[in-house]
């Protein structure tokens, strides 16, 4: 919901159409946001939180530029959706698994307990809709498409970057970020199962 309000695509299209350009096929730059993410992971486990945000917001925009490329030239596919969906996942898993890194010897029991709350959150967010869609509960692709929720990719991803900049000042604030950011995932897993049971609920 964010990224549809910040990154329209009539706004985005055009900055991004020179990229074209350059003659990647589409999925070559969904492909770039992995090295630009494992970079990320290992320069946060290091301590390098600057470094290391710059790196993830790198792989952000490959995220941002293969879907201009491919309306550029025309290569919209369902293979080169499905694919950047994919690499999105791994994206913030490893976004994900560089802040474990950073922390270190501070993760205990409520800290592992935390991070599994934010990675299942993270992932079951997109697969409710998905399986959703699988089961057809909900059939409708526009109604598919507006299911969002309190915490959607673009929030979370603003959440999390926001961990790695609170880490320069303070660890607590990090962890505190962290703690509401697995918690809303969560929330909005919840949320979404509801409104595919409402919607299920009229259809039938």
């Amino acid at each position: 919901m964010l990224r549809s309000r910040l990154l329209r695509r009539e706004r985005t299209d055009g900055i991004l159409k020179p990229f074209a350009r350059l003659g990647l096929h589409p999925i070559t730059w969904s492909l770039l946001s992995l090295p630009f993410a494992f970079a990320g992971m290992l320069l946060l486990g290091r301590g390098d939180l600057v470094p290391g945000l710059l790196m993830f917001l790198a792989a952000g925009a490959m995220d941002v530029i293969d879907g201009a490329v491919a309306r550029a030239t025309s290569t919209v596919t369902l293979l080169g959706a499905y694919i950047d969906g994919v690499l999105d996942r791994y994206v913030e898993l490893l976004l994900i698994l560089g802040l474990m890194l950073h922390l270190g010897d501070r993760i205990d029991l409520r800290l592992s307990l935390i991070f599994s709350l934010l990675i299942f959150g993270s992932l079951m967010t997109s697969f409710v809709r998905a399986y959703a869609d699988h089961r057809g509960l909900v059939r409708d692709q526009e109604a598919l498409r507006r299911m969002g929720g309190l915490l959607e990719r673009a929030e979370r991803l603003m959440l999390l970057y926001t961990c790695i900049i609170a880490g320069l000042y303070s660890t607590d604030i990090l962890l505190v970020i962290l703690t509401i950011t697995a918690l809303l995932a969560n929330l909005t897993v919840i949320q979404r199962i509801f409104l595919v049971l409402n919607h299920a609920r009229r259809s039938g």
